[in-house]
């Protein structure tokens, strides 16, 4: 089963992918949304191009688990996204996804410029992950059955 993990922000998406048994998320691409068409077509494109049976949108909840703006802005688009994708859409925690994100990438020497690159994809991978190791969902690709 593939997923589709996303990190959406006012700028940048970040995408990541599972792999066919749903247990490793890899990073996949940043969509600049200031060079793109409509987010929600960037997504369903995506999701198409990579035969997704479920995306996964990271949720910005604030320290204490309480709703802030951007939550409002991922709900409203989670409701397109439902009206514009055939496949289940679910949300998942993503405090402190970016953050931890760019402290690896500071760690590991790289640019300012360099990180604007990845940030959003493997903050993506993380969300997704996360997802991953919270669900029992394991697929056997010989079979695509659930185990």
């Amino acid at each position: 089963m593939r997923i589709i993990g996303l990190d959406y922000g006012d700028v940048r998406m970040g995408f990541a992918i599972s792999d066919p048994t749903g247990t490793i998320a890899m990073p996949l691409c940043v969509i600049d949304l200031r060079h793109s068409g409509k987010p929600e077509d960037e997504v369903k494109r995506i999701c198409t191009e990579k035969s997704a049976e479920k995306l996964v949108v990271g949720l910005p909840l604030n320290m204490d688990g309480s709703s802030g703006p951007m939550v409002e802005k991922i709900d409203a688009f989670v409701a397109v996204l439902r009206a514009n994708l055939d496949i289940p859409i679910e949300k998942m925690d993503e405090r402190l996804t970016t953050s931890l994100v760019e402290r690896v990438l500071i760690q590991s020497d790289m640019s300012r410029a360099k990180r604007k690159g990845v940030r959003d994809k493997l903050a993506a991978q993380v969300i997704l992950q996360g997802y991953l190791d919270s669900s029992n969902i394991r697929v056997n690709p010989e079979s695509d059955e659930q185990v």
